[in-house]
């Protein structure tokens, strides 16, 4: 499997932190009625915003927050380019909402300044903070503890205030649930340390995690949640996202959810190493999509999971230099949803984007008997004809 040790860059104008702005967009899409209908799991890998249950709303304020967090916008220029986009689509102010539990429209507060806050502050603050755990586990060979410090805040939340100057490794399960931020508004952060640092400082013990029952007043469901962590803020977003990605690339990854599934693949795609290799800066093999059974099956592969090479990374480049390494992050669409067609000689099979405009192709190649596969080609086709007779040619396996 490939190193995932980390080999930073430098620049004097970094612009938004890469992992962060990764985090956010590979998420999928959650209409939700209430905050309570999303569990943890679900946050790290979809974007939701209560009573936003139509997906050209939920659309327009995924777009402006990732905008948002790409271009260091503040509230203000974040709100001013949002408000007139949801006025529009007649979500502010007071109206009517479906619930999904019972289909019955509801009377609802939708946008309002307040909730535009909360949503600017928790999604940038949780994408910024999973992006920071990205960079923590591939550095903390060189930086292996944490330091818990408090935020700006004029008050603090007593539990998290017990919290500061807490200094643990960074693979102590307390991080799993004590990852700032914490709750809504929670300003906590970590800064990562060297073990000299750690050692000056004092390193502690985990102090225990009471749990205390939280009531879905949704579902009437009774869980557990850490005592001074608002429910919904109970899981490390990116851990989770770091797990699923593991689980995907070792083929464990059993899920129902197929945002957790496309945002493990997106993640796999547009890794650091994944875009370094693509662009013939690393000499590595790195996974960047996983295919289909079906597909698996007709080219008798015993993996589900493609990789890209050097060799193949070089004819892609060489091929299709107009390809951005952020288009990468279209094979997890394309391998679930699009047309899979077995090529001449069963070694090939090309994924075909379904739509009626110039479809986006991925060509994957079986070798060494079964045990790899490789993404040999990535572009989008240049006519409908040239699609025509890649189905005319080959066996369609999923149409």
């Amino acid at each position: 499997m490939a190193d995932f040790t980390d080999k930073p860059g430098y620049s004097f104008d970094p612009g938004p932190p890469p992992e962060a702005s990764r985090f956010l967009s590979n998420k999928g899409m959650r209409p939700s009625f209430s905050w309570e209908d999303v569990e943890p799991e679900e946050h790290a890998a979809a974007f939701a915003v209560a009573k936003a249950g139509s997906m050209d709303v939920l659309t327009a304020i995924r777009e402006d927050v990732q905008r948002a967090l790409d271009e260091g916008l503040t509230f203000r220029e974040f709100q001013n380019n949002l408000r007139p986009r949801l006025e529009k689509l007649g979500w502010w102010g007071h109206g009517e909402a479906r619930d999904p539990l019972t289909g019955a429209v509801k009377p609802a507060l939708l946008g309002t300044p307040r909730r535009l806050r909360t949503i600017y502050r928790a999604n940038l603050r949780s994408a910024r903070a999973a992006g920071q755990w990205e960079r923590i586990e591939r550095t903390k060979r060189a930086m292996p503890y944490l330091l818990y410090q408090l935020g700006p805040s004029e008050r603090h939340r007593p539990h998290h205030e017990s919290k500061e100057g807490l200094v643990l490794p960074v693979d102590d399960p307390f991080w799993d649930q004590w990852m700032p931020p914490n709750g809504w508004g929670c300003k906590c952060w970590v800064r990562q340390l060297s073990r000299r640092e750690a050692e000056e400082r004092g390193i502690d013990v985990a102090p225990p995690v009471r749990m205390v029952d939280h009531l879905n007043r949704r579902t009437g469901e009774l869980k557990s949640v850490p005592q001074g962590i608002d429910p919904g803020w109970s899981r490390n977003p990116g851990k989770l996202r770091r797990q699923a990605l593991e689980d995907l690339l070792q083929e464990k990854l059993q899920t129902h959810d197929p945002n957790v599934m496309r945002a493990a693949m997106r993640d796999m795609a547009t890794s650091w190493l994944a875009d370094r290799v693509i662009r013939g800066e690393a000499a590595a093999r790195v996974p960047v999509a996983r295919i289909s059974d079906r597909a698996a099956a007709a080219l008798g592969a015993r993996t589900r999971i493609a990789v890209i090479s050097p060799e193949t990374a070089a004819k892609q480049l060489a091929n299709h230099a107009e390809i951005d390494a952020g288009d990468y992050a279209r094979l997890a669409d394309l391998m679930a949803d699009g047309r899979s067609v077995l090529q001449a000689g069963g070694r090939h099979v090309a994924f075909i984007e379904r739509t009626d405009d110039l479809p986006w192709l991925a060509v994957v190649k079986t070798a060494a008997e079964g045990s790899e596969l490789f993404l040999v080609s990535f572009y989008r086709a240049a006519s409908r004809r040239y699609v025509n007779r890649l189905l005319r040619r080959g066996r369609v396996l999923e149409d």
